[in-house]
């Protein structure tokens, strides 16, 4: 008796999006569901130059609000940055883009379609749940995958071998994908999402299990499939990846989105309110320099001191005061940084315990990904 075919099979060989290694609901979730059309009188943006269009989207699970309210416009050709801590709602939100889950409410339109499904082959997928097909060679996974988004079979290996070389992995075409260690199976599936030439490419925690030097290595690849004309949008919960690719930021927190700005406008708007100071005394000076009128809380940070400023302090009427009171190795003005927003945000701008512990759980988050790579 023939084995039963599972959802996630099945779903792939209906849709194509290949390697859907996800959950894709329980039946209550997704049961008697229409794709949303974009009606008359709807302020939504002209689908003809955007990527993707979401208005007032909503999704639950049970009592459990994961996604609430998102409205979201990303014009074709940009390089969008989905960043959030793990749980903020990223992931549920790139699975309704694809229509892998669908919203209880609210509209959506997919490269002009009202659904990923009717644009699948124009879009690259790289889901959160890794997948691949273990006890296959890498070369002929990729092939099959080629196949299964349109390709002809005529040239696709070559085409395969030249992606391996590009990603440095030309040798391992012959071995089994479960031979490969995690970071290379992971630029293996970058190359399952890509390999079709999409127009849209959605790539969900792409860093994550990579050493800093395969970092960069896909950093650069993505750069140059957005330097084509490409849209490209990845989640990740380690913020300071975002900062070094995107050009435009959408901060979720609790399934809300709580910033939708270009990285240069976000800068602008979040003016500096921290100094970077190594006093000579060392790190023991702390409590010292948190007396200095102006400076609302300090903190050791990678041997040296970040001291925040009280709402409403010129940074460098506070570098003068500190200059003042104690000898300085070096003092300078912080940038905020994407985290720095977000706790902003989410705290209110309120320094203190939940600050400090709010950047700890981003930091464990870090910490985490950095051991997986390991």
């Amino acid at each position: 008796m023939p084995k039963a075919e599972t959802k996630t099979e099945k779903y792939t060989r209906n849709h194509g999006f290949g390697l859907l290694i996800v959950q894709l609901g329980t039946p209550e979730s997704n049961k008697a569901y229409t794709p949303p059309t974009i009606s008359k009188g709807v302020s939504m943006a002209s689908t003809s130059t955007m990527a993707i269009s979401m208005e007032g989207v909503r999704k639950t699970f049970g009592k459990k609000v994961a996604v609430e309210g998102i409205d979201l416009v990303i014009p074709e050709g940009s390089i969008y940055g989905f960043i959030g801590p793990n749980g903020a709602g990223k992931t549920t939100t790139i699975r309704m883009i694809m229509s892998i889950l669908f919203p209880d409410r609210g509209e959506l339109s997919v490269l002009g379609k009202k659904s990923a499904v009717e644009s699948k082959d124009r879009i690259g997928y790289l889901p959160e749940e890794r997948g691949i097909y273990k006890k296959m060679k890498v070369g002929a996974f990729l092939k099959h995958i080629g196949r299964l988004k349109g390709l002809d079979s005529r040239g696709l290996g070559s085409t395969v071998m030249q992606w391996l070389d590009r990603v440095e992995l030309a040798n391992v075409h012959k071995k089994k994908c479960e031979e490969l260690s995690k970071g290379m199976q992971q630029k293996v599936q970058f190359i399952a999402s890509v390999l079709h030439d999409p127009d849209l490419i959605i790539l969900d925690e792409p860093f994550s299990g990579l050493d800093p030097v395969n970092m960069r290595l896909l950093r650069s690849l993505i750069d140059e499939q957005h330097t084509q004309g490409k849209t490209v949008i990845f989640s990740t919960h380690v913020m300071h990846q975002a900062e070094q690719l995107c050009d435009h930021i959408i901060m979720i927190h609790e399934g809300k989105k709580v910033l939708d700005d270009t990285l240069g406008d976000i800068r602008t708007r979040f003016d500096p309110r921290a100094l970077h100071v190594d006093p000579i005394g060392g790190l023991g000076m702390s409590d010292e320099i948190a007396k200095v009128t102006g400076v609302a809380h300090v903190t050791p940070v990678e041997g040296a001191l970040e001291v925040m400023l009280n709402e409403g302090i010129d940074p460098q009427d506070a570098m003068k005061a500190l200059l003042g009171a104690h000898p300085m190795n070096r003092i300078e003005i912080k940038k905020p940084t994407l985290e720095d927003v977000f706790i902003e945000i989410v705290t209110g701008g309120k320094r203190g315990e939940d600050a400090e512990q709010l950047r700890a759980d981003l930091l464990a988050g870090s910490k985490l990904e950095e051991e997986d790579a390991s």
